[in-house]
């Protein structure tokens, strides 16, 4: 009983680990990776079943470091998709988020790079900027004293800070681009970033949208603010 709880435990642990590395790595596809995490829910469940049926009938027997480790492995295999899964419900399904929902910044030389994904460049209107307002009413127009070309700077270097890859920076235009990759399922999601001088302030306005998926998980969202406290520790400074 020991060795069959500590494979499927194991098993379990690899089918909801493994296919973000997989998918990222275009070994299987998306949807092949999301079933295989789905079934790690599964066989986790099973392995602290079978464990605690070990532990009531097979007490003497139990190799307690053995079943620890299995257990661990069991309650990561149902938690880490259980805590996805509600971070996903607390969060609008959304997946293209800016700071100005008006007249959000357009992709400029990302818009090659987004050719074959899923969701196009062009913002996806009314209905995703008042849910946004909701969820995220902080996130506006960022304002500064400083000039339009230290702004600019201070934005590019953030950029670098983040590691986001830059795709474009135009200082004529007070455009800047960048693509940033998730860690775990490596998917891409786009960064344009508009820079503009009004009167005696210079206009800050930042958009992040996924190339994959409806949800964002929230994920755009911190990408902007994370961006918002870096650039305002950085103009603070000058």
């Amino acid at each position: 009983m020991k060795k069959l709880v500590g494979i499927v435990s194991l098993l379990a642990i690899l089918l909801v680990v493994l296919p973000g590395p997989l998918y990222k790595w275009g070994i299987v596809e998306l949807g092949t990776a999301f079933t295989g995490i789905r079934f790690g829910v599964y066989a986790g469940a099973a392995a602290l079943i079978l464990l605690i049926v070990q532990l009531i009938f097979m007490r003497k027997n139990t190799h307690w470091p053995m079943a620890g480790i299995s257990a661990i492995f069991a309650v990561i295999a149902i938690a880490l998709p259980l805590s996805l899964m509600n971070k996903a419900k607390s969060v609008p399904p959304i997946h293209d988020i800016s700071t100005d929902v008006v007249a959000p910044p357009p992709f400029v030389k990302i818009a090659e790079l987004r050719a074959d994904a899923p969701n196009p460049i062009e913002y996806s209107g009314a209905e995703t900027a008042a849910a946004q307002l909701k969820a995220y009413p902080e996130l506006v127009t960022l304002k500064y004293a400083n000039s339009k070309n230290d702004v600019f700077i201070a934005a590019k270097e953030v950029v670098n800070q983040l590691g986001w890859e830059l795709v474009n920076a135009d200082a004529s235009q007070g455009i800047i681009e960048a693509t940033d990759t998730t860690a775990w399922f490596g998917f891409k999601d786009d960064v344009v970033i508009r820079i503009k001088s009004l009167e005696t302030v210079t206009l800050v306005d930042i958009r992040s949208k996924s190339r994959v998926g409806k949800s964002d998980l929230g994920k755009n969202a911190q990408r902007i603010n994370d961006f918002i406290k870096q650039i305002n520790q950085s103009l603070s400074a000058i």
